[in-house]
């Protein structure tokens, strides 16, 4: 019978119940109501046989439209995909979309791509999508292992509809561990071809036993094709980028060439009236930024590459690093700083000879601006001193003292203490390292606007906090800068912000007391040479602040899975508790819980979108699970 005879049928025909059943997409069940509704009520024998007949036709152009439906859905997918890799920006941002579509359209519950590693001789997982087992998705394949393998191998699809009863590939322990933990049993896997080589495998996984069907089965095949075909296009344009940079850099080479000497005489010249009329650092580079056609900037040692850095220091030339140059800024063994050349990845020897004569250059200025600045240090630490001492001091006239000195006591600051970590023979060397530790500190404070002072066998610093900056970035490149200065580790603890110094004298003191137990946990944990304030010690720390933030703490670990229970009324806590008392298996898990293991992957999927993909690392892990326990004890009601 025609759709067209259908759609003419009158209304009291055996067809027209199905029709007004497919115009309104009803389930496969509704078909079976006109039957029965018949029989109930009692009608002729043939009147049922039509109905008979007309129900089966309906379910067959039922099931033509859904067919239809999926292979536009697929069509458009395939589409999207394809347009994705004829742009292709970011090869794995189009590996993930090739995923999560097939993942999608096949209705599984994971999705997987692996690649060969040829230099390690495995495979390795690139992308995943729905697994929530970190042990599967950092699996490392053998070749020829698993079911992965025999795909490899034969250069064909394979699928199991039960993978630990299929006996057709090589089982590992690895490998069957990391799919007993996802909970996956039935696994198709197609072949990523470049030419005759497979180079990955494209999966798609049920955790419940499953046939595929060819269509999925072809599906999955033409996927696996875009995929190949995209990492194909990422290194074809590789190649490109890189044949194409050869050509651009021997280009400048030839331009430059003729202008070497000239470029040279010039910059001589613009040196030597800079030194006679008293220009600064940032004029030397500029004027050499003019002379060798690129960007020439004066950095903080911390600031420039350390290894390159160290290595201009050791050897007296200027290096290379990636597209730039760097010359050490160095006097009597000291690390002033560094010149920087950008934008100029060919430098002729001329050149860098006149590049390396600028950092000298550099260097002889800043030694006879020192002279002058040791006198603003003296100063500085006598502010710091009486912050730290005099707890009657005028707050105006602290702010007045500031003020000269371009140090700001209304914003907020961090107190650092800093303390030598090298070795010393003898007396007068560690007295001459402190020295060192106490210029370069008190010149670090004078370029941050901020106060250096020695104290307790060290150096206690008053450092402005930056906007986006938090205590420990500011101890970290603190102890960074003052190790490179002073050619030795150097360890700095950090306290909490404080705000309106000159009102508050006090708080720096209570402040250094905090900075000063950072900087004593930090020995004691084996952490020479490092920067840290309280936060960092993730529970320690709630004993190194000098006010206990454990609600704080609480906050930082797990508050957005808090916030998230709180505002869905789910059970995230719940699930993460039982998670780790299960030894972190979905599976144990589902059985503590009494649910459904995909139930426990969506939560576990959930938490790690909250909580960040490196959640179920060691020591995320054990800090997330004291986070539920003083969460618990603060909240004992709700549990």
């Amino acid at each position: 019978m025609s759709r067209d005879h259908l759609q003419s049928a009158p209304s009291g025909s055996a067809e027209a119940p199905y029709l007004g059943l497919l115009a309104r997409d009803a389930s496969v069940e509704a078909y079976e109501q006109p039957v029965l509704r018949a029989r109930a009520e009692g009608e002729p024998a043939d009147r049922i046989a039509a109905l008979e007949e007309a129900r089966l036709l309906a379910l067959r152009v039922r099931a033509e439209l859904e067919g239809r439906r999926r292979r536009e859905a697929e069509l458009s997918a395939l589409f999207e995909t394809a347009h994705d890799l004829a742009g292709l920006r970011d090869l794995d941002a189009v590996l993930q979309a090739i995923v999560q579509r097939a993942r999608s359209l096949l209705g599984t519950d994971v999705a997987y791509l692996s690649l060969n590693d040829p230099a390690r001789g495995d495979t390795y997982m690139r992308v995943t999508e729905g697994s929530v087992s970190a042990r599967f998705q950092q699996l490392r394949l053998g070749m020829g292992e698993g079911l992965g393998g025999l795909v490899a191998q034969t250069a064909r699809p394979y699928v199991t509809d039960d993978y630990f009863q299929d006996g057709r590939f090589q089982h590992t322990l690895s490998i069957d561990a990391g799919v007993r933990d996802e909970g996956l049993v039935a696994i198709l896997g197609v072949p990523l071809m470049l030419g005759p080589h497979v180079i990955g495998v494209l999966f798609a996984a049920d955790r419940r036993a499953r046939v595929f069907e060819r269509g999925q089965i072809a599906l999955l095949g033409s996927f696996a094709a875009l995929a190949a075909a995209a990492i194909d296009t990422a290194n074809l344009l590789t190649e490109t980028r890189a044949a194409l940079a050869g050509l651009e850099h021997a280009n400048e080479i030839i331009r430059d060439r003729s202008a070497v000497i000239e470029r040279a005489s010039d910059v001589h010249d613009r040196l030597a009236e800079l030194v006679l009329r008293g220009g600064g650092v940032h004029d030397v580079a500029a004027a050499v930024s003019q002379v060798l056609a690129g960007t020439v900037e004066f950095t903080e040692a911390t600031a420039a590459p350390a290894e390159a850095l160290e290595a201009s220091r050791a050897e007296g030339h200027a290096v290379r690093h990636g597209s730039d140059w760097i010359a050490a800024v160095a006097a009597g063994g000291e690390l002033l700083g560094a010149l920087v050349l950008r934008g100029h990845p060919g430098l002729d020897p001329v050149d860098q000879r006149t590049f390396e004569r600028a950092a000298m250059v550099t260097s002889l200025l800043l030694l006879a601006r020192r002279s002058a600045a040791e006198a603003e240090q003296r100063v500085r630490g006598e502010l710091l001193d009486d912050l730290l001492d005099a707890r009657d001091r005028d707050p105006r006239l602290l702010r007045e003292r500031a003020s000269r000195l371009q140090a700001d006591l209304d914003a907020t600051h961090v107190v650092l203490a800093a303390r030598l970590d090298g070795p010393a023979a003898d007396a007068d060397e560690e007295a001459a390292a402190r020295r060192r530790l106490w210029s370069a500190a008190s010149h670090l404070a004078a370029t941050r606007h901020g106060l250096a002072a020695a104290r307790d066998g060290g150096t206690v610093l008053l450092l402005p906090l930056g906007a986006g900056d938090t205590a420990t970035d500011v101890a970290r490149r603190t102890a960074r800068h003052l190790g490179t200065a002073v050619h030795q580790p150097v360890t700095v603890g950090a306290s909490a912000p404080v705000t309106d110094l000159a009102g508050h004298p006090e708080a720096v003191t209570a402040a250094y007391a905090e900075g000063r137990r950072c900087l004593d946990a930090l020995h004691l944990l084996g952490r020479a040479g490092d920067g840290a304030a309280a936060e960092d010690f993730g529970f320690l720390g709630l004993l190194l602040a000098g006010e206990r933030d454990i609600a704080g703490f609480v906050e930082r670990t797990i508050g957005p899975v808090v916030s998230y229970d709180e505002r869905r009324g789910t059970e995230l806590l719940r699930t993460l508790d039982a998670y780790f008392e299960g030894g972190m298996s979905p599976a144990r898990t589902k059985d503590a819980l009494h649910v459904h293991v995909n139930t426990v992957a969506q939560r576990l999927e959930r938490v790690g979108r909250l909580l960040g993909e490196d959640w179920q690392t060691p020591a995320r892990a054990l800090e997330i699970q004291l986070a539920l326990r003083l969460h618990r004890l603060a909240t004992p009601g709700r549990h």
